[in-house]
């Protein structure tokens, strides 16, 4: 089976079924990955691997039901059996509530059966002596770089009964270091995401972690409050991405989440900042790009498996600073009346900024500058009140220069509260969320200026 094109195990399964409608995915995912302690590499690997799910309908007197089934190594023998796994799981489930038609007019892919694209240690090419070039560095400055390299390229191929033939290469890769002192009492960390790692430096991201360990020789303790702080891209974005996976339609018509209105409906039209923030999406964005098609494995909140292949367009979620869409499905869209608005593959946010991080802190009295956010967990779905805790470096920042690091903190904070209190948008550009980079990587951000940011408790972890 491992021989056999991913088209054809597509259209194989597609002419195994005997449902009414069927829907087959066929992932194929190879990575190529870099590991290092210390200032030295630890280990290194590739691997491949293949995904097959097949999404099965059947229709009914009282309505359509779905049935899926996703499985990894299939072989040649395991093909049909997964097809009328499928169909069993349709023939034994009431109807879906979210059936519609499948659907059908999508072009076909060009490349459709074109082998699938790969990744392979080729992809460090440039990258690995620059990290020995990092290494070599930081052992002459006292420090020590801890991290890893992560390069997928995962191509999906759809085919359905109603005639969709489609296909989306999706390359990922993500770089994250961090860099303490021998005594373990300072460590600093970045990340980056990159398509290709042609566009990643480690030894820039070595020279900023260096100057935030020297930061850190000087310890200031400081007491739970509000700050003015300075957020950067990479804990605006795990915020906001948040926000998004909390911004399904259906639930905010039904009262479930923050952007509900009071008394019915939604917030949509809504002033959420009185910054001209604007947080869109957009397959087709340079570096971010994204499937321009719905690729939908399961049915959920905000994805059903009925509108595989249906196209993804450009979309505002905020517009101006208004709250202009939410998710929906096409069952969705349907019962609450809202646009049709797939959710999405990147997320960008644009508030007319241009300045650094660097002019925002020198532009800054007093207050403080975080590295990142880890652990953020909701502890209020009407408010979208979120907990977390800072990581790996608070800087006090007075009169324009950081003069030391202080304790971490534990935050409460709601993403759409901190929009509508932000007094100030830096320049958007490419980040890496560290919270959700496992889940979510294609983000473009500014830093954001909180006037006064909710640290609530004093944290003692690193």
């Amino acid at each position: 089976m491992s021989q056999t094109k991913p088209h054809e195990i597509v259209e194989r399964a597609l002419e195994l079924s005997t449902a009414d409608g069927c829907v087959v995915i066929a992932d194929e995912e190879s990575s190529a990955n870099l590991r290092w302690a210390g200032n030295a590499l630890t280990t290194n690997g590739v691997t491949r691997g293949r995904t097959l799910t097949v999404i099965a309908t059947v229709d009914g007197k009282e309505g359509t039901a779905s049935g899926v089934v996703s499985r990894s190594a299939v072989t040649a023998a395991d093909l049909e059996p997964l097809v009328r796994a499928a169909e069993a799981a349709a023939r034994g489930a009431g109807p879906a509530e979210d059936a519609q038609p499948l659907v059908t007019g999508t072009p076909a892919s060009p490349d459709f059966t074109d082998a699938p694209a790969e990744t392979s240690s080729a992809v460090f090419a440039d990258f690995a002596p620059a990290l020995g070039e990092a290494f070599a560095r930081a052992r002459a400055g006292g420090r020590e770089l801890y991290g890893f390299a992560n390069h997928e390229l995962v191509t999906t191929y759809v085919g359905t009964s109603t005639g969709l033939r489609l296909r989306h290469d999706q390359p990922n890769g993500t770089l994250e270091l961090n860099a303490k002192s021998p005594d373990r009492s300072r460590s600093a960390w970045a990340g980056r995401a990159t398509r290709d790692f042609k566009d990643v430096d480690p030894t820039v991201l070595d020279a900023e972690l260096a100057v935030r360990l020297g930061w850190a020789e000087r310890k200031v303790e400081l007491p739970a409050g509000r700050y003015e702080t300075l957020l950067p891209p990479t804990a605006v974005a795990d915020l906001l991405i948040y926000q998004m996976w909390s911004a399904a339609a259906r639930d905010a018509v039904e009262g479930r989440t923050v952007f509900s209105k009071p008394g019915g409906g939604t917030r949509i039209g809504e002033e959420l900042s009185r910054l001209p923030l604007t947080l869109r999406s957009d397959p087709h964005a340079p570096g971010l790009e994204s499937a321009p098609f719905v690729i939908a494995h399961s049915s959920g909140d905000d994805a059903s498996v009925f509108d595989n292949g249906l196209p993804v367009p450009a979309t505002e979620w905020i517009s101006g600073g208004e709250l202009a869409r939410l998710t929906t499905t096409r069952h969705s869209a349907a019962l609450t009346g809202l646009p049709l608005s797939p959710s999405f593959g990147n997320l960008i946010l644009d508030g007319g900024g241009d300045k650094s991080l660097e002019e925002m802190v020198a532009g800054t009295e007093r207050g403080l500058l975080l590295t990142c956010l880890w652990y953020i967990r909701e502890v209020d779905p009407a408010t979208l009140l979120l907990t977390g805790l800072t990581r790996d470096g608070v800087y006090l920042v007075e009169n324009g220069q950081v003069t030391g690091e202080v304790n971490n903190f534990r935050f409460n904070e709601s993403p759409v509260d901190l929009l509508s209190r932000a007094s100030e948008a830096g320049r958007t550009e490419k980040t890496l969320p560290r919270e959700w980079g496992d889940w979510f990587t294609r983000a473009a951000m500014p830093a954001l200026r909180i006037p006064d940011f909710n640290m609530s408790s004093v944290s003692k972890g690193v």
